[in-house]
């Protein structure tokens, strides 16, 4: 069954509407921001209404959960990224007081923003929710702090987790029972939510900026690095190095997205980026997105998981997480790569009737 790729983007969004209670956590917002890309792509007007509208309950108009990150508590990067595109200017107080609040909240040893009450705690999540956040909205206000935040906090997250024999990154430090421990493992969502706000400082920069060099640089190598692991099948794995583990939507999902921006801004070029993105989209339709708009193969929440000697290794990744069908990270993870893929002029998505192997 042929869809349209910002078609199947809405109509995976509804699937999660109509299954899941999406205000006020932050795979909601995810999800929020792609049907927002989605709406602005294809003009649809009430879509960004809808986003418009839900958007707005933040952060005033219900009770908030817990967060690790205050920016969640505005509307996250989702609203930052509406409010840039002109679709939200009644925001500009809320967004910059959420800006200032970030930038004075508390950050580890490394400088980069942390578990608000266990300050050794840090982990590569920062980089895919908090720097798109202060990145749009400092582009936005013409408040270049917000943006050298933006910048500094996803170089440092790189300088402290990549793994420079293989251009991989891994997930975490300070949840090991030695609190200067780096989790040993090659994620694929970890990787995924680096390589999402890398992308967003290599989309968004502007070619002046004194950070677009190193952003280049690392979204380059990062790419090429994640080209390797990239299956026969098209999906990556959850855990990227390892050719048993189990194969995994979410981080399929969001580097789809990075490498079609690369390839939409010239960053990219010739027919490997093109031929792997191709590849990866019709992986989505194949073994990840049913008929039904359900979602298969998605790691559940995971942050070094495991026990004992076991936590943090690539065993807990593999073992302790199992595929899960209409999760609830899987949603948003899809639909950047959709959306993007649209762009990329990859108009239809071929979705197949479900099948378990």
């Amino acid at each position: 069954m042929a869809v349209n790729t910002l078609k199947a983007a809405e109509n995976l969004f509804y699937r999660y509407e109509n299954n899941h209670e999406i205000v006020r956590f932050y795979f909601g917002l995810l999800a929020y921001h792609g049907l927002a890309m989605a709406a602005d792509a294809g003009k649809n007007e009430e879509l960004i209404n809808k986003c418009k509208d839900y958007l707005s309950l933040y952060p005033d108009k219900f009770d908030h959960p817990y967060y690790n990150f205050e920016a969640y508590r505005v509307g996250g990067a989702a609203k930052a990224w509406m409010f840039m595109k002109g679709y939200m200017p009644e925001e500009e107080d809320n967004l910059r007081k959420y800006a200032e609040i970030t930038m004075s909240s508390p950050h580890s040893k490394e400088g980069i923003l942390c578990h608000p009450k266990m300050h050794e705690r840090v982990w590569i999540d920062t980089v895919a929710f908090v720097t798109p956040f202060m990145l749009y909205t400092g582009l936005a206000l013409g408040e270049q702090k917000y943006i050298d935040y933006a910048a500094d906090l996803c170089f440092k997250s790189y300088d402290l987790f990549l793994d420079r024999t293989n251009g991989l990154i891994h997930q975490s430090k300070g949840f090991l029972e030695d609190p200067e421990a780096i989790s040993p493992d090659y994620w694929g969502r970890g990787n995924g939510w680096g390589y999402v706000g890398l992308t967003e400082l290599v989309q968004y920069l502007p070619e002046d900026s004194p950070h677009r060099a190193k952003a280049l640089e690392l979204y380059k190598n990062h790419t090429e690095a994640l080209l390797n692991y990239q299956s026969e099948r098209g999906l990556w794995r959850q855990i990227l190095t390892e050719e048993l583990a189990w194969y995994e939507c979410t981080g399929t999902g969001l580097f789809l997205y990075g490498i079609g921006v690369g390839i939409r801004l010239g960053i990219l070029k010739g027919e490997k980026y093109m031929n792997a993105l191709k590849k990866g989209v019709e992986a989505l339709g194949k073994y990840c997105i049913t008929t039904e708009y359900k979602t298969v193969l998605s790691c559940p929440g995971c942050l070094c998981p495991g026990e004992g000697k076991e936590k943090g290794t690539i065993k807990a990744y593999i073992t302790e997480k199992y595929p899960q069908e209409d999760e609830v990270h899987s949603y948003g993870c899809l639909m950047f790569a959709l959306v993007e893929a649209y762009k990329n002029g990859i108009d239809d998505i071929e979705l197949f009737e479900f099948r378990r192997e």
